[in-house]
Parts: structure tokens; C-alpha cells; sequence
């Protein structure tokens, strides 16, 4: 399922809420740390209020594998024949974490609404699925 806006959705699972509290009116005013603990339950509803694509953060290996793989694709053919076969073999060792990053794709992250008022931005979809039930 794709999770679009105004689209009701409810909690797939528990979760729990700490860290510091931030004004939510733009204001600017500094984050301030709480000694509290905010838990949803699972099945609690609400409306998705905006929906945003983001990159999902590179590791350090699928950032080298794209720095070998470009420097392979662009020099290979010219190197010496054991300087290719050792950076044929980085990139190989390599390739399944590029694989996994690749499959992922982008990340999604909503802002929903729930009917007791709450509102979680910037949240995973996982963690949400349609009201009836289908998980995003």
C-alpha cells in the first residue's frame, strides 16, 4: 500500500516516545529535555498529513563500493592486470551491502495526525498501517 495524504492509518505496532520537547509552531525557540515517557499504542488512528521521500542514509561500504565501482568504470580497461583483479575483488566483497541499499530504495517518512490529538512527524511508514489493517 501506498500511504498518501489525507489516507487514514493506525500504529502497527507499540511504540514509546522520548528526548526532548520542541515547540511545534515554528517559533525556533531550543528543544528542551523532559523527563517523561510518551507510549502509543498499536491501533491508534489517524490521518496522514504529508508523505516525503528521503535518502536513505549510505554506509561507509556502499559509499566505497560507488567510489570503486566509478573508478573500475572508468580506468579498468587501462589498468595493470593484478590492480584490476584486486579492485574486481573490493568490489565484489562489497556488492551485497550496494545490493541491500539498492533494494531498499528511498526512504518514507509521514506526518500523521491521530484522533487523540497527537502528532508524530518525520515518522517511518512501517510503523503505520491503513485503518483496515494492510500494513504500508
Amino acid at each position: 500500500m501506498t500511504l498518501q495524504e489525507g489516507r487514514r492509518v493506525t500504529l502497527a505496532a507499540d511504540i514509546g516516545l522520548d528526548g526532548a520537547l520542541a515547540a511545534a509552531d515554528g517559533s525556533g525557540a531550543p528543544p528542551v529535555p523532559v523527563a517523561g515517557f510518551l507510549a502509543l499504542a498499536a491501533g491508534t488512528a489517524g490521518t496522514v498529513e504529508r508523505v516525503d521521500r528521503v535518502e536513505r542514509r549510505e554506509s561507509h561500504g556502499v559509499r566505497e563500493y560507488a567510489r570503486l565501482k566509478s573508478l573500475f568504470d572508468s580506468f579498468g580497461h587501462a589498468m595493470p592486470e593484478g590492480s584490476r583483479r584486486q579492485l574486481e575483488e573490493q568490489l565484489a566483497a562489497l556488492e551485497p551491502e550496494w545490493n541491500a541499499h539498492q533494494e531498499l530504495g528511498p526512504g518514507v517518512t509521514v506526518r500523521v495526525r491521530f484522533d487523540n490529538g497527537f502528532v508524530l512527524d518525520g515518522t517511518p511508514a512501517e510503523l503505520f498501517a491503513d485503518a483496515g489493517g494492510e500494513l504500508c
